[in-house]
């Protein structure tokens, strides 16, 4: 042992490094970054060709046209053995990449780590990591991609089998490759073994890992958390490098507008105004400074090596600032900026409101502008090559952005560090006072139980103000990677996006990749970021906020928990098919966009109100037309008997179909010539609207051949054309395929799960195949939401009725509004559900002078009245001689039908009053002959 040479230092020097500062006994041994730092405020800045932390830089072409990697000095020095993994921390790695000459690196002693779930190597060299090509579906008139026919073995009445739900058409854009690796063997990726609410960044070989603090849900809030303080709703953060993204074409979505209410009150109106969400309290900006800023102990890691740091020893207190005993790379928690610096001559430092990964961040008054709050947002550790980058990241990215759902960035300054000779940059963003999501649900846990989650409209609302942001971001090639709780603030009525740290352009191959376990997306190890991992999170914040979910960053960190355990998910279908497909594993099987995602998590959402506030929420479909025309509404005594059959190529007739595709050349004709048949629109030219039109036609006219021949040619050219899948559907329910119009269909309804059309097309088979049930759930959903869907209300009453809910059929015969030209045929058949068919003792005396007087106001002509009228005193009656009412002496039971009393002997006399005036009403003389002898057979015998 040996004293510490550091001056002031009486520590002794323990297996190279100094026991009490942790300094390395030679200075050469600490890394600098002083160029990176400056490249916070001048990007352009060159970097000296020395050894660095940083990793080298992109050079030019080679000679084959790759992009090349410019070494710096030597061959970086191999990285010490990543210690074991702790709990919450995701192991994602990326392989060693082959040297320029195209031969595998030499494999270090004991192997490599490669991807998630990929089994490690021996020590023998693998063949060079292969990044799968990005797959994307080519959206398709009217804009959507979908699953694709695929091709069809045999006509409809065989049954063609069904299709995949999607499937995926190669971009045009040529796959981005690795980088090439230097002629040195790689380094082992540095990983680390950290516990929960630990930011984790994994580099590939070359490059240097950045670990620190937790990222918090600050940038500009006045709602969060404190350093090193634990909540209930933490998250580990995990980062990793990617060998590739999916392409470099993006699948984009554009911003939808956001309605929102400008009235003064405690509530606001997000979700497109359909919710009401409670507002934040007001508070002062100046009151979330912290008096004592300070990093945890426990929260205190490496960034080089990601080993404890700064920890207590010997009953005295951890250093705050030093070296680190493992490595000897510098540390630093302490905040930089003290209350009442001025930065740049303009930003006066109020202090610190939070500690994120890439450092303190601070609360200061904008000198030059009216004294308005701005944040100060600077790096956690000096020297930190992947904080430089990351901020850079967010600096770049800031910079392109302007939508009111994003925090804005104002400037960057660059001041001198006083405690070093350090350089530290700080971007000046927006103040954002309000709420994180994750204070929100967590002050929900805190009142209502840790159990508790946000209320499910709220929830939803909240993600649809978020997804303007994303397809605003990924309109202009930026992917946001690590969307959050924490880091979406509610401030007012307004939902703000907040820490762009981990925003990567599409394009970006080497850039670090932060996300954190729970969120992030399965694939990021092994083909990267893109709009589809972003999507991704959306789904998982959600499912987050929507239902308790333990385990959402360890078991189930890749899956959804089983319905059955979850209420909302059991009650809601939609929102459980809209969450398998935003969040499945398979990024082609996910939304296309941020645009379809929010017009689908609308129609959820208008569910969700609807049977919220009981009372419909209709919309208007970008995909799919209304009914064409209502089926199983007529024949109203089969239906309420129970004996009505559905004819199935009547209901594929009136089914919903998809709109056509304005862009389509043949548009206008086909918008002008609805009824066109066959000969007409093969005369007309033959662009894809109008094939699909055509074979609609043939499914109209019952011709299943030739309609299923120009869907399987028209399969050849789009394959991923949704559309024709649902013509295909209908074209099996058409020829009575039961099976396979089921399977199409709700495929289909997994891929669009807000759309009405799905929902009952569902529904209709279901009852097809005997599952009333099932049925009567979805024909529910479908009338509770949209009452324009008479159809589903007539389906749904079909369905009560053949499970004994006379009742239940009636109130929803009735809630047909008298806007609908189906009015009167509702009120008719819930008349005749009251009283027909029906066991004398089953019926109720207010259904017999309800029925009756439902039948006043109808103004029907004079055969359906008379109709009518006779089946309502048949019923009464009936129920009287069953309950012995006003026969032989006995009370009469109160009310009138139709103006007769209820007693025997008058309902008599009005029972054969009815028959007659039927007999004169119907044309048809031998039904009048036998009417005329009913009412004969009815009479009371008198005496003349």
């Amino acid at each position: 042992m040996s004293a510490c040479a550091r001056s002031g230092c009486t520590g002794r020097v323990v297996e190279g490094y100094c026991e009490v500062c942790g300094h390395a006994p030679s200075a050469e041994e600490q890394p600098r970054t002083d160029s990176v730092v400056n490249r916070l405020v001048d990007p352009s800045a060159e970097e000296p060709p020395s050894p660095s932390r940083v990793a080298a830089r992109l050079g030019g072409l080679d000679g084959e046209g790759r992009r090349r990697v410019s070494g710096m000095g030597d061959a970086p020095p191999a990285a010490p053995p990543p210690p074991p993994a702790g709990p919450g921390t995701s192991m994602t790695q990326r392989p060693p990449q082959p040297p320029m000459g195209g031969q595998p690196p030499a494999t270090p002693p004991g192997g490599t780590s490669g991807p998630v779930g990929s089994r490690p190597h021996q020590g023998r060299p693998g063949p060079p990591h292969q990044v799968p090509p990005m797959t994307v579906r080519t959206p398709v008139p009217p804009g959507r991609s979908g699953p694709p026919p695929g091709t069809v073995s045999s006509p409809f009445p065989a049954g063609p089998p069904q299709p995949p739900l999607h499937a995926t058409v190669r971009s045009t854009s040529q796959p981005r490759q690795n980088p090439p690796a230097s002629s040195a063997p790689p380094a082992p990726p540095v990983t680390s073994g950290l516990g929960p609410d630990r930011t984790v960044v994994t580099s590939p070989p070359g490059r240097s890992a950045f670990a620190s603090a937790p990222k918090t849900s600050v940038a500009g809030t006045s709602g969060s958390d404190s350093p090193g303080s634990d909540s209930p709703t933490s998250s580990t953060s995990v980062s990793d490098r990617t060998a590739a993204t999916n392409s470099t074409s993006t699948r984009t979505g554009s911003a939808r507008s956001r309605r929102g209410s400008t009235r003064s009150s405690r509530r606001g109106r997000l979700g497109g105004g359909l919710v009401e969400v409670p507002q934040v309290p007001a508070r002062d900006p100046a009151s979330v400074v912290l008096s004592n800023p300070e990093v945890a102990e426990n929260k205190r890691y490496c960034a080089s090596c990601q080993k404890p740091v700064g920890r207590s020893r010997g009953g005295r207190p951890g250093r705050v600032d030093g070296y680190c005993p493992n490595c000897g790379a510098r540390y630093s928690f302490s905040p930089k900026l003290r209350p009442g610096d001025i930065l740049a001559g303009q930003y006066e430092v109020l202090g610190c409101i939070a500690h994120g990964g890439f450092g303190w961040i601070y609360l200061a008054r904008d000198r030059n502008v009216h004294d308005r709050w701005v944040v100060l947002k600077g790096l956690l550790n000096d020297g930190d090559a992947d904080a430089v980058e990351a901020t850079l990241n967010e600096q770049r990215a800031l910079a392109e952005v302007e939508h009111p759902n994003v925090v804005r960035i104002f400037n960057v300054v660059q001041p001198a560090d006083a405690s070093s000779t350090e350089t530290v940059g700080y971007i000046v963003m927006e103040y954002v006072g309000g709420q994180s999501l994750r204070d929100i649900l967590t002050e929900r846990r805190r009142v209502d139980g840790p159990s508790a989650a946000l209320p499910l409209d709220q929830a939803v609302a909240y993600v649809l103000e978020i997804l303007p942001a994303m397809g605003y971001l990924h309109e202009r090639g930026l992917l946001y990677c690590d969307l959050k709780p924490d880091n979406v603030i509610q401030t007012a009525e307004q939902i703000k996006l907040i820490d762009m740290g981990a925003v990567l352009h599409v394009d970006d191959q080497y850039g670090a990749v932060y996300g954190t376990i729970g969120y992030q997306a399965p694939e990021i190890a092994t083909i990267g970021p893109s709009i589809s991992s972003d999507l991704y999170t959306v789904g998982r914040l959600l499912a987050v906020l929507s239902f308790h979910f333990p385990g959402y960053n360890k078991e189930f960190k890749e899956q959804l928990p089983d319905p059955a355990d979850v209420p909302v998910l059991a009650e809601y279908e939609s929102l459980l098919r809209f969450l398998r497909r935003a969040c499945h594993t398979d990024p082609n099987r996910r939304f296309d966009s941020a645009d379809e995602m929010a017009e689908q998590l609308t129609g959820v959402l208008r569910e969700v109100v609807a049977v919220r506030d009981r009372k419909p929420i209709p919309g208007v479909s970008p995909m799919f037309t209304p009914e064409r025309r209502s089926f199983g509404v007529d024949r109203l005594q089969e239906i309420v008997v129970g004996t009505a059959v559905l004819e199935t190529r009547r209901v594929a007739m009136a089914l919903p179909v998809p709109v056509v595709d304005p862009k389509d050349p043949a548009a206008g004709f086909l918008l002008s010539a609805e009824d066109a048949g066959p000969e007409q629109l093969r005369a007309a030219a033959q662009t894809n609207e109008v094939r699909l039109r055509l074979a609609r036609a043939h499914i109209d006219r019952g011709e299943l051949r030739p309609a299923w021949q120009v869907l399987q040619e028209l399969a050849r050219h789009e394959p991923d054309d949704w559309r024709i899948a649902w013509y295909l559907a209908l074209g099996a329910l058409a020829a009575g395929d039961l099976n396979d119009a089921r399977n199409r269909f709700e495929a289909l309804y997994d891929r669009f799960p807000g759309e009405q059309a799905t929902k009952l097309a569902v529904a209709v088979t279901d009852e097809f195949r005997g599952e009333v049930a099932a049925a009567a759930r979805r024909y529910d959903v479908v009338w509770r939401t949209d009452h324009d869907f008479v159809s589903a209300a007539f389906g749904l009453a079909r369905a009560r009725l053949r499970s004994g809910d006379v009742r239940g059929a009636v109130l929803v015969l009735e809630a047909v509004p008298d806007t609908s030209r189906h009015h009167v045929a509702a009120r008719i058949a819930a008349i005749l559900a009251r009283v027909q068919g029906r066991n004398p003792g089953e019926l109720g005396h207010q259904d017999l002078l309800d029925a009756a007087g439902r039948l006043e106001p109808l103004g029907l002509d004079v055969e359906r009245r008379a109709r009518l009228t006779v089946e309502v005193l048949r019923a009464a009656h009936e129920w009287v001689r069953s309950v012995g009412a006003g026969v032989g002496g006995r009370p009469k039971a109160p009310g009138r039908v139709f103006g007769y009393e209820l007693d025997e002997h008058i309902l008599r006399l009005g029972l054969e009053r009815g028959y007659r005036s039927l007999a004169r009403a119907v044309e048809d003389r031998a039904e009048r002959i036998a009417l005329v002898d009913r009412a004969n057979s009815l009479r009371p015998r008198t005496l003349v």
